[in-house]
């Protein structure tokens, strides 16, 4: 077993080189920059989250076709298809910062209806807080000097 193997890192790619007797074999490997980016491909290149989605957008897509088509024309109701298909398969594929959809909605509801707020705003003047003694001490100074004045 004379076999080597070397390692060389890039910013995004590990490569492996096999050496074997006098042949070299290059293996590439992707790393995402960002661990927490990772997702595993289940199905057709699609995370197991992603498929789910699709399916149930596909779903809506077949149940609106049999539920429309009686009543509307061809190419309206396959119009209705895409876009009532076209949320669900969205909610697949979203993130918005760092959150899925779902989580995303979740967070939603709870904000707006589950603990709503009525935030007053009260400015607070450390500065003034601090020095209310002496500026209190100092007006009322001032007012002595100015009664002494005008009598």
């Amino acid at each position: 077993m004379d076999n080597k193997i070397m390692k060389s890192w890039s910013s995004r790619k590990a490569v492996l080189f096999l050496e074997k007797r006098k042949e070299v074999e290059c293996l590439e490997v992707k790393i995402n920059r960002e661990i927490r980016d990772y997702t595993e491909s289940m199905f057709f290149g699609l995370s197991l989250r992603q498929f789910f989605f699709s399916l149930v957008a596909c779903g809506v897509a077949v149940g609106l076709y049999f539920l429309l088509r009686p009543h509307v024309g061809m190419e309206t109701v396959s119009w209705m298809c895409v876009l009532g298909a076209a949320p669900f398969a969205a909610l697949g594929f979203v993130k918005y910062h760092g959150m899925t959809a779902e989580q995303f909605l979740w967070a939603w509801i709870k904000s707006e209806f589950l603990i709503p707020k009525r935030l007053v705003f009260r400015p607070e003047n450390m500065y003034y807080e601090t020095l209310k003694t002496n500026i209190e001490k100092r007006e009322k100074e001032g007012l002595k000097r100015h009664d002494k004045n005008t009598k």
